[in-house]
């Protein structure tokens, strides 16, 4: 039985999936919008605001996890610097898919 495990398979092994996820998220990060499939877009949109909430606590622990799940440290700290102190009063919902014809 499958009861809930949350995944998009996407059609990729496990570790192409992760590694293209944390891809997809440093280039949002870096360019602030990205151009995706929906399902992808999903997936993405839960990992960034995971990465967005761990910037929000600010500590070294934090870092140690994020940088973990990205693999590039200019991004993190980026994200750590600049991307997460913009939602420091937000409790949640930092990105938005919008859909293009």
């Amino acid at each position: 039985m499958r009861h809930r495990k949350f995944t998009f398979k996407i059609g990729k092994t496990s570790a192409h999936r992760k590694s293209l996820l944390s891809n997809a998220v440093c280039s949002l990060f870096i360019s602030g919008r990205i151009t995706t499939t929906v399902v992808r877009a999903k997936q993405i949109r839960r990992l960034a605001e995971r990465m967005i909430t761990l910037g929000k606590k600010g500590s070294l622990h934090a870092r140690r996890l994020a940088i973990a799940k990205l693999q590039q440290t200019s991004v993190v700290a980026e994200l750590f610097s600049t991307i997460a102190p913009r939602y420091e009063d937000r409790q949640g919902g930092y990105t938005r898919i919008m859909r293009v014809g």
